[in-house]
């Protein structure tokens, strides 16, 4: 019983861990929001209308009457960057929000092995014959790819025969389908179910960046030239800048990589392991033109393509449904064919 206690509270303490980095950024982003809406927009404009007041006591009416109209364009002008900001931060906050909180897809249950089959897999010691199995098993299952070796995809941990696009995540101790990576910014794995919603967190918090960035520049060329009251606001603005132009530079190459591996229909994962078929590696054995890869990530209603609202194309197997070639064709030639120019191709060669 010790040593079982000793592994769930070592579990329990990653667990806690694991979320270490979704605090920091969770923090980040509500000190942003309190210099931005607290301390630039609302705390700038009490400060210049003391400053107005003081100017009213030394100089003439009519200056003052000026200083108010400019106070009243710049109060509209701090209203319009209060929406605007707004309205960035809730889609990069509820886009973070589904990326964090939704579950990754695992393989249906027609992929795992049955209790007899596991038993007659775990008896074998010769691979050829666990590969024999493995064969039979897989023969009326939607499987395209295999091992750069040639052999059945097959893990071991979840007893289960690899989908197309499949990987297994040693941080979530799971197979997950067309898993791209685990993110520990999100403590979640990328994949099929919440890529569009990664995408989507990507480039609004790109957009809450590049905004701040450009609202806050005119300030901070302020706090250089000393035209900036001396309060705590100075500080904050600048930190402000630093940060989201940081930030901005980072994430504009993140997310340029990722619309890049949207159009080409491509996973972190493939990119630097191509998926291996019968006529060997194909990098882009997925891919199905940028306008189909584009449908497939974001689904075919582009209304909800900028809404961080579950609407990727397709099942979840198989995948590949591009047509393919005769050497990229099923993976067992016994089996059951699975798209339309495939049962064309052979009834063709039936005739033939």
């Amino acid at each position: 019983m010790a040593p079982s206690g000793s592994r769930n509270i070592k579990r329990d303490c990653r667990r806690v861990l694991y979320w270490i980095p979704v605090l920091f950024i969770c923090l980040i982003v509500a000190w942003s929001y309190y210099a931005y809406v607290v301390q630039l927009c609302i705390g700038k404009g009490e400060h210049a209308a003391v400053w107005v007041n003081l100017e009213c006591g030394r100089r003439r009416q009519r200056l003052a009457t000026v200083m108010w109209l400019d106070m009243g364009r710049t109060g509209i002008k701090r209203l319009v960057y209060l929406l605007a900001y707004h309205v960035f931060f809730i889609m990069f906050v509820w886009a973070y929000w589904q990326t964090i909180f939704t579950k990754p897809m695992n393989p249906l249950k027609e992929f795992h092995l049955s209790h007899s089959d596991k038993e007659l897999l775990e008896r074998e010691d010769r691979g050829e014959s666990q590969q024999e199995i493995l064969r039979r098993i897989a023969k009326d299952l939607p499987i395209y790819t295999r091992t750069t070796s040639g052999a059945i995809r097959y893990c071991e941990r979840c007893h289960l025969v690899k989908p197309d696009r499949c990987h297994h995540c040693s941080v979530c101790d799971k197979c997950i389908l067309k898993m791209d990576h685990h993110c520990p910014w999100v403590n979640n794995c990328v994949g099929f179910s919440n890529y569009k919603f990664f995408t989507l967190f990507l480039a609004y918090s790109l957009l809450y960046c590049l905004f701040i960035t450009a609202t806050d520049l005119q300030y901070f060329i302020k706090f250089w030239t000393n035209g900036l009251p001396d309060t705590q606001a100075k500080f904050h603005i600048m930190f402000l800048f630093f940060a989201s132009s940081m930030f901005s530079v980072s994430l504009a190459s993140l997310f340029a990589y990722h619309c890049w591996l949207v159009c080409k229909n491509r996973s972190t994962l493939e990119v630097f392991r191509a998926p291996a078929f019968r006529h060997g590696t194909d990098k882009n054995g997925f891919s199905l033109g940028v306008s189909k890869n584009l449908r497939q990530v974001f689904g075919d209603e582009k209304k909800y393509w900028l809404l961080p609202v579950f609407s990727s194309d397709g099942e979840t197997h198989p995948f590949p449904a591009k047509p393919l070639r005769d050497s990229q064709s099923r993976l067992l030639n016994n089996g059951q064919t699975w798209t339309d120019n495939e049962g064309t191709e052979d009834k063709e060669r039936q005739g033939v």
